[in-house]
């Protein structure tokens, strides 16, 4: 079962997806990243500098890492389903049993999931993959058309010229002491010499979601700015590049999992931080530009939030015993680690709310909502329905994916009386459920 990817269906009958036009303001560095590297010159030393980073790589793998934990460790991670497979450019599909609904004509199926590029050789871990597209797409009179290909984000576009992987994970990179340190200095080193700038032009992998945001395709990890993407008539699939939204003050990422409204056609999102405030909520309009920032300072932790909930009037943001802590750095752990101490909360706030005054925490014994199906109000608003993923084991979160379970619950939160209730739908373990997405923050089955 692929538990981490996520996917989407462009409508057959909005022209945008045969219209689709390059994008009228990228950020800056999209136009150096499209034409090549600007950290790569052709100076003898950077390529003498580069090799010897390498062989530094090579050392921290061969003598300083640990024995690799099963969740880091690449050939259990990079197993059976989960192998790595290439691009693949359009290639027509023949239809072996029955017939496509004449409805499907003119649209596509979209799947974004984590695929390295390159095979690791030390640690790796299964949210650490290049971001790839696959797209299934109803255009073709020769009947449908399959294509697979990786996001074109800076970490791709600067490894594919290293010929070899350089960035970081929060994930794996950290892995006993010894090699933390040295991954480290040789991180610090690169960046130092300019071998990659993740300031100016980011680190993220866009290989969580994709959605359609004002009108435009994009493809989204949390740790950067979404990727904006076309999909051709002749169906395959570009990137255009990162993408902020014509934002009047500059930021560097976003949840993967922003919630569109149907009704209005805008976009509600978010962003953690691990220095204050922790976390940031915003609104992208239903032309696609992003209005200003609302801040929540009364977030205790860096969370690792990764989902959450629209309905009509509210925003609801899951406080989750997932966290970022910078100290497990110096212990030679992964900084993104399970807080079993902490009590986890559910925090609700008018969505067109201008600052936190009205925000309210309620705690939510047991619930780590991972993923938020939908949600909707009932009783004039004073109770908020949730339909969510919510793991069994959460301590299992970051090290078992295959033994933390996720199943679906029913959550009722009580507003006013700051209650939250949870009812277990289903037995069977289920993730990342979707709905018609016309029934967004509405009541649904």
């Amino acid at each position: 079962m692929d538990t981490i990817s996520s996917s989407f269906a462009l409508n057959p009958h909005n022209s945008l997806f045969t219209t689709f036009s390059p994008l009228k303001k990228l950020i800056p560095h999209t136009k150096k990243l499209t034409l090549k590297n600007p950290f790569i010159t052709s100076s003898q030393k950077r390529p003498l500098l580069a090799t010897f980073f390498k062989s530094m790589d090579d050392f921290v793998c061969t003598f300083l890492d640990p024995p690799l934990r099963p969740s880091i460790d690449p050939k259990h991670v990079l197993s059976g389903n989960f192998a790595p497979v290439d691009e693949l450019p359009p290639t027509a599909c023949d239809v072996v049993e029955g017939s496509l609904p004449p409805c499907l004509h003119g649209g596509a199926y979209l799947r974004n999931g984590p695929n390295p590029h390159f095979v690791p050789r030390g640690p790796h871990h299964l949210f650490d993959g290049d971001g790839m597209l696959h797209v299934i797409t109803f255009t073709s009179s020769d009947g449908p058309m399959f294509c697979s290909r990786y996001v074109k984000t800076y970490k791709y576009t600067v490894e594919q010229k290293a010929g070899h992987p350089i960035f970081p994970s929060v994930f794996s990179s950290f892995n006993g002491l010894a090699a933390s340190i040295s991954r480290g200095l040789i991180i610090f080193a690169r960046v130092l010499t300019r071998q990659f700038d993740p300031v100016a032009n980011g680190f993220g992998l866009a290989n969580i979601n994709v959605a359609l945001i004002g009108g435009r395709l994009f493809a989204l990890g949390e740790s950067d700015l979404p990727y904006a993407m076309k999909v051709t008539p002749g169906g395959d699939v570009i990137t255009l590049g990162r993408h902020d939204f014509f934002s009047d003050k500059p930021f560097l990422n976003m949840t993967a999992h922003p919630k569109m409204d149907p009704q209005t056609g805008e976009a509600f999102a978010f962003r953690y931080h691990v220095i204050p405030p922790l976390l940031t909520i915003f609104k992208i309009d239903a032309n696609g530009k992003k209005q200003p920032d609302v801040p929540i300072f009364s977030m205790k932790s860096t969370s690792l939030s990764h989902d959450f909930a629209l309905t009509r009037n509210y925003l609801i943001i899951p406080d989750t015993q997932i966290v970022m802590d910078f100290t497990e750095v110096v212990k030679g752990r992964p900084p993104a680690r399970v807080d079993l101490d902490k009590v986890p909360r559910v925090g609700v706030i008018p969505r067109y709310a201008e600052d936190e005054s009205e925000l309210v925490w309620i705690d939510a014994h047991g619930l780590n909502a991972v993923h938020c199906i939908n949600a909707w109000e009932e009783d004039d608003g004073e109770t908020i329905v949730m339909v969510v993923s919510n793991p069994s084991s959460i301590e299992q979160a970051l090290e078992g994916l295959d033994l933390a379970c996720p199943k679906m619950e029913k959550i009722i939160i009580n507003v006013k009386d700051k209650t939250v209730h949870r009812h277990l739908l289903s037995d069977e373990v289920l993730d990342m459920g979707v709905i018609n997405p016309t029934y967004s923050g509405r009541k649904c089955r």
